[in-house]
């Protein structure tokens, strides 16, 4: 191989070894997301039905406004 060949090899080498470390925090990353996220569904999930129950048990006087 010339230098010049085996230079455009070395940083192609050098470009793929940055990428593939990239994918693999970008992957980490992700996974934690999905993590979280799933996490905030189940808490929004048992909120909406707390406010569910609050709104069902709720007593709304039954009687005229004052105005009439």
């Amino acid at each position: 191989m010339d230098k010049e060949t085996e230079k455009k090899f070395i940083e192609l080498e050098t470009k793929i070894a940055y990428m593939d470390d990239f994918i693999t925090k970008l992957q980490e990353e992700t996974v934690e997301n999905q993590k979280v996220i799933h996490l905030l569904r189940e808490e929004n999930q048992i909120l909406a039905g707390r406010i569910q129950d609050l709104s069902e048990n709720l007593e709304i006087p039954n009687r005229k406004p004052p105005h009439y």
